[in-house]
C-alpha cells in the first residue's frame, strides 16, 4: 500500500479553501499523484516542488484576476441598468410632452382660424360702417381750383403738422386721446380734439377733412378683433367731436380705418409703435358743396 508523502511548501488545506476553483484542485491532484509517483521512485526533486509552488501560484494570481473583472463587470452591469431606467423615464417624459405639444399645436391652429374667421368678419364690417358713413353725410365734392394750389399750413402748438403733396396731415398721437387698446377717450382728449377741430375751421372752412385711424402690428386686445376696427372707432370717435363741439359741419368730414397698413416707423422691438399708433385729420384741397 502507498503512501502519499507530505510535499514541504505545498499548502493543501490552501486548496481546499478555494472552492469552486476547479482548476486549482485538479493541479493539486496532478501535484500529489505526481509526488507520490516520485516518492516511490526517488526522481522528485526540489526545484520540480518550486515549480509546481509557482504553477500553483500563478493559477491562484489568474483566479483571482478573473474573480476582479467578474465583480467589475457586475457593478458595470448595474450601471448600465440604472441608466436604463433613468432613459426609458426620459424617454416617456419626452412623449408625454410631445403629445402636449401637439395638443397645443391643435388648440392653436382652431384658434386662429377662428380669429381669421373673426377678423374677416370685422374687416367687413369696417367696410360697411365707412361706406353708410359716407353715405349718410350725403357729402359732395366739387372740382375746386384750389386742387392746383397749396393749402397753407397750419400751426398748433404741440401737434405735428406736415404737407403731404397736395394735402395737409394733422397727426394726433392715439396714446394721448385714447386708453390703451381701447376707443374710450382719455380725460381732456375731447378738448384737445375740439381745439385742433376749431383751428381747422378757421383756416380750411370749406376743405374735405377725414379723419384716418391707423394702429401698430400688435394683436388688438379687448372688444376689437382686428386693427381695422380699432382704426376705424378712433377715427369715428375723432368725427364725433370735431362735428358736436365744433363748426365743422359732419357732411366735409370723412372717416377711414387703415390698421397697421400705413405705418411710419417700424414697429419692431425697438421701432416707433407708438407714433404708428395716430389718428390723422387729412385736409383735402376739394371742397365741400354748399
Amino acid at each position: 500500500m502507498r503512501r502519499f508523502g507530505r510535499v514541504p511548501g505545498l499548502p493543501l488545506l490552501a486548496l481546499g479553501s478555494r472552492t469552486g476553483s476547479v482548476c486549482a484542485w485538479g493541479l493539486a491532484v496532478v501535484l500529489l499523484i505526481g509526488v507520490s509517483g516520485c516518492s516511490k521512485n526517488a526522481m522528485f526533486t526540489q526545484d520540480q516542488v518550486k515549480k509546481a509552488q509557482a504553477q500553483y501560484a500563478t493559477l491562484n494570481n489568474q483566479y483571482e484576476q478573473a474573480r476582479g473583472r467578474v465583480a467589475t463587470l457586475d457593478r458595470d452591469n448595474q450601471e448600465l441598468q440604472t441608466l436604463w431606467a433613468q432613459s426609458e423615464a426620459q424617454n416617456k417624459l419626452l412623449k408625454d410632452q410631445m403629445a402636449a405639444l401637439q395638443k397645443q399645436l391643435g388648440d392653436t391652429a382652431e384658434k386662429l382660424k377662428i380669429a381669421q374667421a373673426g377678423r374677416a368678419e370685422s374687416d367687413d364690417r369696417v367696410e360697411a360702417m365707412t361706406a353708410s358713413l359716407k353715405r349718410r353725410g350725403s357729402v359732395t365734392i366739387e372740382p375746386n381750383s384750389s386742387v392746383q394750389r397749396s393749402l397753407p399750413t397750419i400751426s398748433l402748438p404741440g401737434i405735428e403738422s406736415r404737407r403731404d403733396g397736395q394735402v395737409i396731415r394733422i397727426v394726433l398721437p392715439a396714446d394721448r386721446l385714447f386708453q390703451p387698446g381701447t376707443a374710450q377717450l382719455r380725460p381732456g382728449a375731447d378738448k384737445l380734439i375740439a381745439q385742433v377741430g376749431n383751428e381747422l375751421l378757421r383756416v380750411y372752412p370749406n376743405q374735405m377733412i377725414a379723419a384716418e385711424g391707423h394702429t401698430d402690428s400688435a394683436s388688438p386686445t379687448g372688444q376689437f378683433h382686428s386693427h381695422h376696427e380699432l382704426s376705424a372707432a378712433w377715427a369715428l370717435a375723432v368725427q364725433q367731436i370735431l362735428a358736436t363741439q365744433t363748426g365743422l359741419r359732419p357732411r366735409q368730414l370723412l372717416v377711414t380705418g387703415h390698421g397697421a397698413n400705413h405705418p411710419r416707423y417700424s414697429n419692431g422691438p425697438r421701432g416707433g409703435q407708438q407714433y404708428n399708433r395716430r389718428v390723422e385729420l387729412v385736409v383735402y384741397p376739394d371742397q365741400v358743396g354748399s
